[in-house]
Parts: C-alpha cells; sequence; structure tokens
C-alpha cells in the first residue's frame, strides 16, 4: 500500500498545530488557577470573618477547579472523548474510594468542619470522649492539647460524628455553688471557716470576688430547737475549671463535715 505522503503531512501539521494550542493553553490555564488562587484568598482574608484554613482550603479548589477545566479542553484538543475518560475515571475513583472509606470519610469530616466552624485554634472542648485545647485542624485530623501539655491527636472522622461540647462559644461565669443541709446550733461559723480555708489554698479559686459560706434558707422548722437550714458555700473560677472546683467542693463538704460528726450529706451544685 502506498503511503499518500500530503495526507502524512496535513495529519502532522494538523496535531503539531494542536500541540501548541494545547501547550499555549495549558501555560495559559496554568497561570489562570494561580490567578484564581490569589484571587479567592485576597478576598476571603478582606473579609475578617472566614478562619484561616478555610481559606486556604478554597483557594486551592478554585486553582484545582481551573485547572480541571484546563486539562479538559486539552484532551479535547485531541479528539479525545471525555464523556468516556469521565466514565472510567468515575469506576476508578469508585474503587479507590471503596478501598479508601475510613481515610475519606475522615476527609470529607474534615472538609465539613472547615466549612461550619463548630470550634475554633484554641477553644476548650469537650469531643469523642477527650478534652483540651484545640491546637491545629487540617482535613483528616484534629489536634487538641491538654493542660498537662499532652498532644491528643484525633480522626475528623470520630470528631464529627460524636458531640462537641464547646466551653469558649457562650464562656458561664465560673462560679460555683454547693448547698447542703444542716442542723442549726451545731458549729456552722466553724464548718464554714473550715471550707473557706481550704477554697484559698486552691489556686483555681479566684481571690475576688472571695468565697463565702452562709446561710441560703430555712429547710425543716419542725424542730423549733434545732431547725435544718441550708448553707452554701460559694466561689468563683475559670469557666474551664468549674466541673473540677465543684467536685473539689463537694468532697470538701463532705469531709469536713464528717469530721465535725455531721451525718454525711448530700450538697446540691450549680455552677454559671
Amino acid at each position: 500500500m502506498a503511503l499518500n505522503f500530503e495526507t502524512l503531512q496535513a495529519t502532522l501539521v494538523l496535531y503539531g498545530l494542536n500541540a501548541v494550542f494545547a501547550i499555549l493553553l495549558f501555560v495559559l490555564g496554568w497561570h489562570a488557577s494561580g490567578i484564581a488562587q490569589r484571587f479567592v484568598l485576597r478576598v476571603l482574608a478582606a473579609t475578617h470573618r472566614v478562619d484561616a484554613l478555610v481559606t486556604v482550603f478554597l483557594s486551592s479548589l478554585a486553582r484545582y477547579a481551573v485547572l480541571a477545566v484546563v486539562g479538559i479542553a486539552v484532551l479535547q484538543l485531541f479528539g479525545i472523548q471525555t464523556a468516556s475518560l469521565v466514565a472510567v475515571l468515575g469506576a476508578t475513583s469508585l474503587a479507590i474510594g471503596l478501598a479508601l472509606q475510613g481515610t475519606l470519610s475522615n476527609l470529607a469530616a474534615g472538609v465539613m468542619l472547615l466549612l461550619f466552624r463548630p470550634f475554633r485554634i484554641g477553644d476548650d472542648v469537650e469531643v469523642a470522649g477527650k478534652a483540651g485545647k484545640v491546637q491545629a485542624l487540617s482535613l483528616f485530623m484534629t489536634e487538641l492539647i491538654t493542660s498537662g501539655n499532652t498532644q491528643i491527636l484525633l480522626p475528623n472522622g470520630s470528631v464529627w460524628g460524636s458531640a462537641i461540647i464547646n466551653h469558649s462559644t457562650y464562656p458561664g461565669t465560673g462560679e460555683v455553688k454547693v448547698s447542703f443541709p444542716d442542723r442549726a446550733g451545731r458549729p456552722i461559723k466553724r464548718i464554714g471557716e473550715q471550707l473557706l480555708k481550704h477554697l484559698r489554698e486552691d489556686s483555681r479559686i479566684e481571690a475576688q470576688p472571695a468565697p463565702e459560706v452562709h446561710v441560703s434558707k430555712v429547710v425543716d422548722i419542725s424542730d423549733a430547737a434545732h431547725p435544718i437550714v441550708e448553707l452554701t458555700v460559694s466561689a468563683k473560677t475559670k469557666p474551664t475549671d468549674a466541673d473540677a472546683v465543684r467536685q473539689r467542693l463537694m468532697d470538701l463538704v463532705t469531709a469536713v463535715l464528717t469530721d465535725s460528726g455531721t451525718a454525711r450529706p448530700e450538697p446540691s451544685q450549680a455552677a454559671g
């Protein structure tokens, strides 16, 4: 079979021009993707309302979206049917997704955490059974640091799929109150002094306003000689220390009343 040089020459010229156009298109698309990334980065940074992690994520997403469109256009210049290619890529992505199901769930959870921001860097949180201050948040992991300077790394899937307690979103007053009954006439003043002594030694208790012990109400006056009154112990602390201080306060009440010969109380508790 004779070789048709004119047809070969026309084919080479056609594909050569397509190759040149493809290279130019790729170069222009590369620069356009960089421009899109910088534009999104500047716009989101100018609002001062979007977290830095979300800004970086969305700007990178804009860049790769432009590159994906440019890649499809380059393939079409060479006559490649992108519909079939997309179908093959879809099947491949499905197989990879099934193999990396756990990893991709962490990735999806990371995207949701970055978009909805249930907590921010520096917040004191309790999540997935762990408590600490948020140190970093990436697409796959959430990093917490405890009060003992211990690092905790949590997969984003477990963070997004569990209840999140954020102590920094609506910080309370940090006021802790514990109330307990006792009979009037007992050495209530001495009991109060003992409790205040222990509270002043606790570094978590704030000096102002000072802790106090007072009779909050009369509970039972059936015995006129020795009515039962309610003593309330109150102290001010940081909101993040409120639970620990409350438990410490209840233990002190039990110990002091036991030492004074009073039956073990059933203290009620409250914290702001």
